[in-house]
């Protein structure tokens, strides 16, 4: 049993941090690609960010390019996303991702990923 597990998500005012962190177990990820996407109510799922298995590189949405970092602890098999600078569209629930094939390269899309968590949600007031 595969189970991804997401933390760190709450309440932030305008301009506030937020570190959420992806927990997996049931299998290793280190050489699995994953990303972090978000869903708003009454809208789609969106991508965030993503990263390849390796860890050299990061891609993310023009929303939060600058403002958000993705990183990955292989030892620890987890995943970071570090969000800076939140501003109010910013607030969903955010899921992280995992591919179950072993896939050079960043995917975007939800039918990209095998393996999804429960959600955190983050909350940003004005």
């Amino acid at each position: 049993q595969v189970t991804l597990v997401e933390s760190g998500g709450g309440l932030v005012q305008v301009g506030g941090s937020l570190r959420l962190s992806c927990a997996a177990s049931g299998r290793a990820f280190s050489s699995n690609a994953m990303g972090w996407f978000r869903q708003a109510p009454g809208k789609e799922r969106e991508f965030v960010a993503g990263i390849t298995w390796s860890g050299e590189r990061t891609d993310y949405a023009d929303s939060v390019k600058g403002r958000f970092t993705f990183s990955r602890d292989y030892a620890k098999n987890l995943v970071y996303l570090e969000m800076n600078n939140l501003k109010p569209e910013d607030t969903a629930v955010y899921y992280c991702a995992a591919k179950l094939r072993q896939d050079r390269g960043i995917f975007y899309r939800t039918e990209d990923y095998d393996y999804w968590g429960q959600g955190t949600q983050v909350t940003v007031s004005s």
